[in-house]
């Protein structure tokens, strides 16, 4: 059974960060023509344009790709309640629905500043998904960097980032118990 749930959640969560991503890129104004950029506009497409004929952006923000991601998080629960329970709560389905979407955008944002430290220390000259990352994640990392410039060389913004994300996933967490 708990197979099962894991299949059915991961499936989920991975397409739920790719909208999420998709979200993040068009508002960090992220490279269009980087292959990582394709990437996620070519994944997600067949979902977010129809959504785009209904639901228009709105200073800068793509509310299509942030409703569908809403839209994912609550069929994600939604099919777990059916399978697993056999019974539907909209109430649940919705929350839950929201929660997910919260938990998986602390996850996306953990995994990219992790892969950008790691990419940071074995790239070598220009890397596009280096680029797409530092795009990505620069306009959070410098307002802490002019309180704690980079030290010998060491640059420990990502890791006061990482460390505050925690704090505030454990805050949120606290606060709906």
């Amino acid at each position: 059974m708990s197979s099962m749930q894991f299949l059915i959640g991961i499936v989920f969560d991975l397409f739920l960060m790719v909208v999420l991503l998709r979200f993040w890129l068009q508002t960090a104004r992220a490279d269009f023509y980087n292959p990582l950029s394709q990437f996620v506009v070519k994944a997600t497409s067949f979902a977010v344009n129809p959504l785009r004929r209904i639901i228009p952006g709105v200073g800068g923000f793509d509310l299509a790709s942030l409703t569908l991601a809403i839209l994912v998080g609550i069929a994600k629960m939604s099919t777990l309640m059916l399978v697993f329970y056999g019974m539907w709560n909209a109430q649940e389905a919705i929350i839950g629905g929201l929660l997910t979407v919260v938990k998986e955008a602390f996850s996306l944002v953990f995994w990219i500043l992790i892969i950008r430290a790691i990419l940071s220390w074995v790239a070598q000259g220009y890397n596009p998904i280096a680029a797409v990352f530092e795009q990505l994640t620069e306009p959070m990392l410098r307002p802490i960097r002019r309180v704690i410039p980079p030290l010998g060389g060491l640059d420990l913004s990502i890791l006061v980032l990482l460390i505050g994300m925690q704090f505030l996933q454990l805050l949120v967490m606290d606060i709906l118990r």
